[in-house]
C-alpha cells in the first residue's frame, strides 16, 4: 500500500480530492447565507441543523459519486499508461491484489476528507452565528455512513477503471451517478433501495414534513440501518469476488 501512496503524492491526489472537498462544502454551506436560514440562526425549533444536514446530503449525492470516480479513474489510469500490470506482476502482485491495495490507499483520504467536510460545514455554520446546540447524534452518523458509501462506491469505481482502459468512461459513469444520487433524494426509499446510488439518499437522516406557515418542515429520520449494512457487506462479497477475477485477465 505504500507504493500507492507514494503514486497518489505523485498524481496530486490529495490536491484534488481538497479541490472537490473544499467545492462540496461551499455548495452545502450557502444555504447559511440565504435571508430566510438567517431567521432560524437562534431558533431552535426551526431545526436549523437539522435543515443545513439536508441541504449536506443533497449536495454529497451529488458530489460523492464524482470524487470518487475521480480518484479510483487517477489511481488506475497510471497502470494503464505505464504498463503498471505488467510490472507489479513482475514482483509478484496481481491486479487484484493491486485493485484492493488501491482501495485500501484512497481510503486514507475519503475517510479524513469526508470527516474534514462535516467539520468545516459545522464550523462555518457556528461562524454565520448559528447558536443553537450542534443536534451531534445526526451529524456523526451521516457522516459515518457517508464514509462507509462513499468507500463501496469506490470500490465499484475501481473495478470499473480497471477493466476500462478509456477512463473517459469511467469520468462520465461517475458525473451520471451525480445527477442519479441527486434524483434518488425524490423517490420513494422502496425503489432507490436496490441501486448502489440510492444510498446516497437512504442514508440521510433529515426530511422535509409538513409545512408550518410560508416555511417547510424538516425533522430528523430514522435510517434503514439493516438495508446499509446489507448493501455494504454485498458491496465487500462483490468486490472481493470481482477483483479475484481479475488476476485471470491477461494484461
Amino acid at each position: 500500500m505504500g507504493v500507492e501512496i507514494l503514486k497518489m503524492r505523485r498524481l496530486r491526489t490529495p490536491l484534488i480530492t481538497t479541490l472537490i472537498v473544499g467545492t462540496s462544502a461551499a455548495l452545502c454551506s450557502m444555504n447559511l447565507f440565504s435571508t430566510s436560514f438567517t431567521a432560524f440562526l437562534h431558533d431552535p425549533s426551526a431545526m436549523p441543523w437539522a435543515r443545513l444536514l439536508l441541504m449536506t446530503c443533497f449536495y454529497n449525492a451529488m458530489i460523492g459519486p464524482i470524487l470518487v470516480s475521480v480518484l479510483a479513474s487517477r489511481q488506475t489510469d497510471i497502470e494503464h499508461t505505464g504498463s503498471g500490470w505488467n510490472l507489479a506482476a513482475t514482483s509478484g502482485l496481481t491486479p487484484g491484489t493491486l485493485c484492493r491495495a488501491k482501495l485500501a490507499a484512497l481510503s486514507l483520504l475519503i475517510v479524513p476528507a469526508v470527516t474534514v467536510q462535516s467539520l468545516g460545514i459545522i464550523m462555518l455554520a457556528r461562524f454565520r452565528g448559528l447558536t443553537v446546540a450542534l443536534d451531534v447524534g445526526p451529524w456523526a452518523t451521516y457522516t459515518t455512513l457517508l464514509i462507509c458509501v462513499d468507500l463501496a462506491t469506490c470500490a465499484y469505481f475501481l473495478w470499473l477503471a480497471t477493466v476500462v482502459e478509456n477512463q473517459l468512461i469511467v469520468m462520465s459513469t461517475g458525473l451520471l451517478s451525480g445527477f442519479i444520487g441527486i434524483f434518488t433524494l425524490l423517490v420513494p426509499p422502496e425503489i432507490v433501495r436496490w441501486t448502489p446510488w440510492g444510498y446516497y439518499a437512504l442514508i440521510t437522516p433529515a426530511a422535509r414534513s409538513a409545512s408550518t406557515g410560508s416555511q417547510t418542515a424538516v425533522t430528523y429520520i430514522d435510517v434503514p440501518a439493516g438495508w446499509i449494512a446489507g448493501f455494504l457487506i454485498l458491496t465487500a462479497l462483490i468486490f472481493t469476488v470481482v477483483t479475484h477475477r481479475l488476476n485471470r485477465i491477461e494484461r
